[in-house]
């Protein structure tokens, strides 16, 4: 059925941003840079190649957009990605001015980072206005970190993760299990983290990795690795939230999520969007193409046309992962769009 797109809010009060499914919009992720320092074979292609300067937003138009998204839409929670978005110069400075929004309605600014230049800046980022930290670390030993990332050392990562932990920063971990890989590391991952009181989300292995080697069989799905869990540690299911993560206690006193997008898709309850480091709207990670943002930014578009550029194009968003499982052929990579 092709459902109508609304009207366009009269008054002061704003429509809530949301899809033709019914599902409300609270949450952007903003893809900073498509730069990163390591090779993450779910992420990066081998060899990348970056896109020029000029293609990128500037830090002005991140801020004019994020704040249509906030001020008119309702956005109140922002992820900042990459790439590695600490190799975005001004990345400090961004945070910066997207704090100034917390008077027009955000609540909160978090942001996704491998952890190797933490120690440059997590003091500093805390200071502009960052709320927490999402760390990505697939694995506790340093030979399968080498071979997941394409020769990184995880000496650097952990430094980052001490160096964000002393500037006041909460920090998370998230590793992406992949069969063959990294499935060992599910035990010693977990135990490390347990002994730091480091929180810890395993996320299934999605098919959007740059590379094309993802397939059902490298799915290492939610049930198995709550399997290897429990045979080493008590494991109690805790009440299911709109947060992507299912999320267990361990022994009694550890909390653990597990993001199943493949085994047990949540696409019912989405309530994010994503803004790729060259202005596209995605309104699904699953999504074959985006809204172009920046075109029309540049070309002078005034705010009310962005804004219904934007309804319309979450207005239509897919039903996601649930009814259309499998690998998804798209020109944009996941380091263009940020996880």
């Amino acid at each position: 059925m092709n459902i109508p797109f609304p009207a366009a809010p009269v008054g002061l009060v704003p429509l809530a941003l949301s899809d033709s499914r019914g599902r409300v919009k609270r949450k952007l992720r903003v893809s900073l840079t498509d730069r990163c320092n390591l090779r993450c074979l779910y992420c990066m292609p081998e060899d990348p190649q970056w896109l020029p300067k000029a293609q990128i937003l500037r830090r002005e138009e991140f801020v004019h957009l994020v704040g249509l998204f906030v001020a008119e839409l309702g956005i109140d929670e922002l992820r900042l990605t990459g790439g590695e978005p600490l190799l975005r110069r001004d990345v400090v400075e961004v945070v910066r001015e997207l704090d100034g929004l917390r008077r027009r309605g955000l609540a909160r600014i978090a942001m996704t980072s491998n952890g190797v230049y933490l120690p440059r800046f997590a003091a500093a980022l805390r200071s502009a206005g960052l709320d927490d930290l999402n760390v990505s670390l697939d694995a506790r030993r340093p030979e399968t970190f080498r071979r997941l990332t394409g020769g990184g050392d995880v000496e650097p990562v952990l430094r980052g993760i001490d160096a964000a932990r002393a500037a006041g920063l909460p920090v998370k971990i998230n590793a992406v299990v992949i069969r063959g890989h990294n499935d060992t590391e599910v035990l010693p991952l977990a135990e490390w983290a347990f002994a730091e009181g480091l929180p810890l989300r395993f996320i299934e292995f999605m098919p959007l990795d740059g590379r094309g080697i993802w397939s059902q069989e490298r799915v290492v799905p939610e049930a198995e690795i709550i399997g290897a869990l429990s045979s080493q540690h008590s494991v109690e299911p805790l009440p299911r939230s709109d947060d992507p993560a299912t999320y267990y206690r361990i022994d009694g006193r550890h909390r653990l999520g597990v993001i199943s997008t493949v085994s047990r898709p949540f696409c019912s309850s989405c309530n994010r969007l994503r803004l790729s480091s060259t202005g596209e709207l995605f309104s699904c990670l699953f999504s074959g193409s985006g809204a172009d943002l920046k075109t029309p930014l540049r070309d002078g578009a005034d705010d009310a046309a962005l804004l219904a550029r934007i309804r319309r194009h979450v207005w239509h968003k897919e039903a996601g992962y649930a009814l259309s499982p499998g690998y998804v052929e798209r020109p944009i990579t996941m380091h263009h769009l940020g996880g």
